[in-house]
């Protein structure tokens, strides 16, 4: 029975670990204010009831981009075609295109493509006439159709050819009926771009006029993650995250919300183009697809509150856009800072926020400590054993017991033969007698489920770890181990099929196999034959389970099976048992319930093989 529960234990954490969210996935809840409908065809809907015509340039909505992206082109082609202003930060490197305004081309300074440093820099967001274009606009709308509104062929004027940090560039652009639109951007050092939009009337009627934003991603979009991690458009409304699939706005389909603060963007694994409207502000919000196939493109904007300008004065509003890496502490600076409604949950942190979020804030200290994030995940291990030193002492006492009493329960399998009632009563016995209980090896392995679980969230997820190197060949602790076995170790160059990855063991994998071998060793021989081939049989799985696993998991594991080894052996020896199968020797002192090994002992030990 102890052995069904341990194996039983390990075969659900695993199940647990990798196919928890994609057989549940997070339930996506709507806010109460959300409608859908099917067509993206039509301009936005009126804020606050005002009258437009279906259709008509200038209505109060975002506008539509183009149906059909250009033929592709490459990036200095695409940037070519309009003049620009130029920035660089610490941490951004781009232009914003004059033609439009839009914010169109961002790179990441300190983020590379590939490990190689010298890989080219990765690209959050790109200008229309590149294969997958990607940019944001901000601009108004009006009811009234005559009146001439800044669109994505308007080109503004100013008169600044860069952008620094800190210091706005003013641009203009003037619709020659009176009205005179200027667009005041300011970056910052890291990821934020802060917009003003403002209306000067010089006419010598009031106008009424709608902000709007939006961002706009053309092209079929591949998940870099899986169903653990959320990937797509999403937004934070009225305090509620919902989440949206790219297959959602598909046949051009389209959903409408209506938010007072929060946020609303793209994310990919680990970076987002997100629009962070003024969090006071009541606003309306529309997801869409338009087109298929490579010509597909989806839209996320929102339309403001109407602004109401008197001749003679001006109107303003204004909005930010994120455009960069998902950086833990930047992201909740950003969140503090600038009021932004749950802008943490831009993240996925999954199930287990509460769990791991601490665990990812404890091992970037002690990455800060350490200066290498591998070292960090062994003394995050060590720290892990010492917070459930007690409980797996107790557990590991306990296997040593049920080890000792292996020759009775054998005795009692030939003797009540194929009878199992029987033979399960009086095991039971057998354990009341001792005082054993034969679930207690499987205690430490399901508490320790959820600390594995968000270690695997966490390199998984954040940022912070992808391309940290251990020492020697792992050069990506958030990746697999590249030196695997049908690359010769890394002596023979080939891309392997995706259909042989699953064969495609690396060394460390290799290495966490072994040391669970090693663990099971020193554990209970199963009286069953049918159980104990099963029970030799899980380091072999778990070598091919894990094989595609991030290598700071596989290390992590096999560290955790290390110390458990240290730990149990200690136990055993301090009992008194035999390391290897139980010997017959000790029968009668159990038997007699007497000294030996089954006599309690004292409690030391710890944690169980997954750590």
């Amino acid at each position: 029975m102890d052995q069904k529960n341990f194996i039983v234990a390990i075969v659900l954490s695993v199940l647990i670990i990798v196919g928890w969210q994609a057989v549940f996935p997070p339930a996506k809840t709507p806010p109460p204010t959300q409608t859908a409908s099917t067509t993206a065809s039509g301009p936005a809907p009126a804020p606050s009831g005002a009258s437009i015509t279906p259709g008509a340039p200038g209505a109060p909505g975002a506008p539509q981009a183009p149906a059909t992206a250009p033929a592709a082109m490459s990036l200095d082609q695409a940037l070519a075609q309009s003049p620009r202003i130029t920035f660089k930060t610490p941490e951004l490197l781009g232009s914003i295109s004059l033609k439009g305004g839009r914010i169109d081309d961002v790179q990441l300074v300190k983020h590379r493509q590939e490990v190689d440093p010298n890989s080219p820099p990765v690209e959050v967001l790109a200008p229309v006439g590149t294969e997958h274009a990607y940019y944001a606009e901000f601009g108004w709308s009006a009811s009234d159709a005559a009146l001439k509104m800044p669109g994505p062929d308007s080109v503004w004027t100013t008169d600044q050819k860069t952008l620094e940090a800190g210091k706005p560039v003013h641009m203009t652009w003037d619709n020659g009926q009176g009205l005179v639109f200027a667009l005041d951007i300011t970056i910052d050092e890291q990821f934020m771009f802060a917009v003003k939009q403002s209306v000067d009337n010089k006419t010598d009627k009031q106008v009424t006029l709608y902000p709007w934003a939006l961002i706009v991603r053309y092209g079929e979009h591949k998940a870099e993650g899986s169903t653990v991690l959320h990937e797509g458009p999403y937004g934070v409304f009225n305090g509620s995250l919902k989440e949206l699939g790219y297959a959602d706005f598909k046949d051009n389909k389209q959903q409408k919300f209506q938010t007072t603060g929060g946020w609303v963007g793209f994310t990919d694994k680990y970076w987002m183009a997100t629009l962070i409207p003024d969090q006071k502000s009541k606003v309306d919000v529309t997801v869409k697809g338009t087109g298929a196939g490579a010509n597909i493109k989806y839209q996320i904007d929102y339309v403001g509150s109407p602004v109401t300008v008197a001749p003679g004065a001006t109107g303003s509003t204004e909005g930010h856009l994120f455009a960069g890496a998902k950086i833990v502490r930047m992201i909740d600076a950003y969140r503090d800072k600038l009021g932004i409604d749950r802008f943490d949950l831009t993240i996925d942190w999954g199930y287990f926020s509460f769990f791991t979020k601490p665990l990812f804030w404890l091992l970037e200290w002690l990455y800060v400590q350490l200066g290498n994030f591998g070292l960090a995940i062994l003394v995050l291990t060590v720290i892990v054993k010492a917070v459930f030193f007690p409980l797996a002492n107790k557990s590991y006492a306990a296997m040593s017991k049920m080890k000792a009493l292996q020759p009775e329960m054998e005795k009692m399998k030939q003797r009540y033969g194929d009878d199992r009632t029987r033979l399960n009563q009086e095991m039971m016995q057998l354990y009341r007698r001792e005082k054993v209980n034969p679930a207690a090896g499987c205690l430490p392995i399901v508490v320790q489920i959820p600390v594995f679980f968000a270690l695997y969230k966490v390199l998984y997820t954040s940022i912070e770890m992808r391309h940290q190197p251990f020492f020697g060949w792992i050069k990506d602790l958030s990746a697999p181990d590249p030196l695997t076995i049908l690359t010769g170790f890394g002596m023979i160059h080939w891309q392997v099929p995706e259909i042989l990855h699953f064969f495609n063991i690396g060394i460390w994998p290799l290495i966490m196999g072994v040391t669970m071998y090693m663990q099971q060793k020193l554990n209970p021989a199963p009286t069953d034959p049918v159980q104990a081939r099963v029970f030799q049989f899980l380091p072999i799985m778990f070598t091919f389970m894990m094989a595609q696993f991030q290598a700071g998991l596989v290390i992590y594991w096999a560290w955790s099976n290390t110390l458990s080894i240290a730990q149990q052996y200690f136990i055993m020896r301090r009992h008194g048992m035999p390391i290897g199968k139980a010997k017959a020797a000790t029968v009668p002192a159990v038997a007699n319930g007497g000294g030996g090994e089954s006599g309690g002992g004292k409690k030391s030990g710890k944690g169980s093989k997954k750590g």
